[in-house]
């Protein structure tokens, strides 16, 4: 498991335009979310040892803020023709198994992961109501074989300074996990 550090892409900076397919082929794009207080933005795939080990908590982080005016959506830009694992079909599978309450989007060009400076999965964005930048960081301190619990604190904690109104923390954990599986000859520039 080679271990990928965030870029940490500035804090401020506006969420960049989307507009992708979910698992049920519906285009999904931020301007759905444009009432809500926070857009969540997560780069996950259905591989990975790291999105696996934070799965749970990240189902029940969703439970506990969609409903509180958070929109999120889950993004997957890995390279399927070489991790099939990570297909539009089992990306649906993979909704069901891990009760996935929020859109999961599939870039297959893999322009939104660069728009995002996205490098890892789990990679972090949360924008706050103007879109902003406030947060990319951590899901919290647990890595498989760590010991330490799946919480989701890091997260949970910028997550209720937006919704709180307050600012978020500008002391932040790279978020690490397993290399974006980009596409020969699509590599970003940015490492």
């Amino acid at each position: 498991m080679a271990l990928t550090p965030s870029t940490m892409l500035p804090l401020g900076t506006t969420a960049p335009d989307f507009s992708l397919p979910d698992t049920n082929g519906k285009t999904v794009s931020p301007r759905d979310f444009k009432d809500k207080s926070a857009l969540l933005v997560l780069f996950i795939c259905n591989h990975c040892p790291y999105v696996k080990h934070i799965r749970t908590g990240l189902a029940e982080l969703a439970r506990d803020y969609i409903s509180r005016s958070v929109g999120i959506v889950g993004i997957n830009a890995n390279d399927v023709a070489n991790y099939p694992d990570d297909s539009p079909g089992k990306m649906k599978e993979e909704v069901r198994s891990a009760h996935y309450t929020f859109p999961y989007l599939y870039d297959e060009s893999q322009t939104v992961a660069k728009a995002y400076r996205a490098a890892c999965t789990p990679d972090i964005y949360l924008f706050d109501k103007k879109r902003k930048l406030v947060y990319r960081g951590q899901f919290d301190d647990s890595r498989p074989g760590n010991g330490i619990p799946v919480t989701g604190k890091d997260l949970r904690t910028a997550l209720d300074a937006v919704l709180a109104g307050r600012p978020v923390s500008p002391n932040q954990k790279a978020s690490m996990g397993c290399n974006i599986k980009w596409k020969s000859g699509n590599e970003p520039d940015y490492f």
